[in-house]
């Protein structure tokens, strides 16, 4: 089915493509991104210091996103995207989480990426509201799928059952032909 929530760890998945929660310098950092870049090796950190800053310090703004190979991962590639800081949901927040989305999916249309996988962007040090920012998600990918384009096969990868179950509610909510509730 082309939208699958999975719980575990992001690093192990042998997708196309999987996205990293980055920050915007892209130099790696805590939670999902640390673990990235542990796990794909110090060709990811050097790939990632090639990228070049659009201001200083600055090689991915919020709401965009960047790519660069897997390396040790076994992912092909590592799509980085930087999600908003929560401030109470009136900075833009909503408006930037759907951007991670639409920008990563679009990069990985891009590099004919068929199936890629997405961290809960903005939900852990970054403070967004899990409800809120699960249903922004789930409903750039559906949008995205309904479009039928690459990439065809959505996985929103969940380290915690709490996150996993968030996921599996917003989808079960809204039902949809092309969720996959797992």
């Amino acid at each position: 089915m082309p939208i699958e929530v999975v719980q575990a760890d992001i690093t192990t998945l042998a997708l196309d493509a999987i996205v990293n929660a980055a920050n915007e310098t892209l130099l790696g950092g805590g939670g999902v991104d640390g673990a990235i870049h542990r796990a794909a090796g110090p060709e990811l950190m050097a790939a990632c210091r090639a990228i070049p800053e659009v201001s200083p310090g600055v090689r991915c703004p919020t709401g965009e996103a960047r790519i660069t190979p897997g390396f040790r991962l076994p992912s092909r590639y590592v799509i980085h995207t930087v999600g908003p800081v929560w401030r109470g949901g009136n900075n833009g927040e909503p408006e930037r989480l759907a951007s991670c989305y639409r920008r990563s999916l679009d990069l990985a249309a891009r590099n004919a990426v068929s199936r890629i996988a997405f961290p809960a962007i903005s939900c852990g040090v970054y403070g967004y509201p899990i409800d809120q920012a699960v249903a922004i998600a789930v409903r750039e990918a559906r949008r995205w799928l309904d479009r039928g384009v690459a990439p065809a096969h959505v996985v929103f990868c969940c380290f915690g059952a709490y996150l996993a179950a968030a996921y599996r509610r917003e989808l079960g909510a809204n039902g949809h032909p092309n969720s996959l509730v797992s």
